[in-house]
């Protein structure tokens, strides 16, 4: 149970007899003891996508009561301990709040391979069927399938539809890499897939050097902002720390498809 601030049903910002209405900081500190990897950009993406719907002071500064503080609770574990997709979340609360008594699945981890967006929808490997690698017909909230087996090389060639000499100048350049078998995994042939419809518009694998070398700074980022997490004294944060991992993969892909959107916009005006 969340420690709420106490405070009157009197006193200045009160939220009813349950305490006084609270910033986003004390929000944060409340929520951090359960879940130390929440931050206040965490809490900001859940008002936007419905789950808490905190008041305004007329500056514009966030107030969230003993129950936004709750249900932000509420979301987080069903987050963690269920893997449940915000918009399954959303409908179970309404369904609460409507007196009713949803049942939630039983507590699960994704498998191997899968990827937990930031929206907290389960998602397949890379390269899978579907949109952005979701698996195609699954019900909300249900796991996706294991990951293929890898690909060997003659079936990435036949995958992609280009040469062995293709390949070879990929590798070259460290945009396609196999593992010591020699096979392929599902990174590896997304990768390859992308490189290859790029080159169909005239991009040869030395103009996509500095895609690669921004991914690599994007992975060191994200390994830095984990690397605590990993070392944490708390068994479940240290357990949290893939999925942490996967959210702020997913966030740094969005930004930067966000940021060629803005530069593409500007050089248009």
């Amino acid at each position: 149970m969340l420690r709420t601030p106490s405070g009157g049903a009197g006193s200045p910002g009160a939220a009813g007899a349950e305490g006084r209405l609270v910033s986003i900081g004390t929000v944060l500190n409340l929520l951090r003891e359960e879940f130390p990897e929440v931050t206040i950009s965490k809490i900001r993406f859940l008002e936007a996508e419905g789950l808490v719907e905190p008041q305004r002071t007329p500056s514009g500064y966030r107030k969230f009561s003993t129950e936004d503080v709750e249900r932000l609770g509420c979301v987080l574990r069903m987050q963690r301990d269920h893997y449940l997709p915000l918009r399954v979340i959303k409908e179970h609360l309404e369904a609460r709040a409507r007196g009713e008594a949803p049942q939630l699945p039983a507590p699960a981890k994704p498998r191997d391979g899968a990827l937990v967006a930031a929206d907290g929808r389960i998602a397949g490997p890379p390269g899978a069927a579907g949109d952005a690698g979701r698996a195609d017909g699954a019900e909300p909230g249900a796991l996706a399938p294991a990951p293929p087996p890898r690909l060997g090389r003659e079936e990435l060639l036949s995958a992609t539809g280009v040469t062995e000499g293709d390949l070879v100048e990929w590798e070259s350049y460290g945009l396609v890499t196999p593992h010591p078998d020699g096979g392929f995994d599902a990174d590896a042939v997304a990768v390859a897939r992308l490189v290859a419809d790029l080159g169909r518009f005239g991009l040869e694998p030395r103009h996509l050097r500095v895609m690669k070398a921004a991914a690599d700074r994007q992975a060191d980022l994200v390994e830095q902002v984990v690397a605590p997490l990993r070392r944490h004294r708390n068994p479940q944060t240290r357990a949290h720390a893939e999925a942490t991992t996967r959210e702020l993969a997913t966030l740094s892909v969005r930004l930067h498809a966000a940021l060629v959107q803005a530069a593409l916009h500007a050089g248009s005006h």
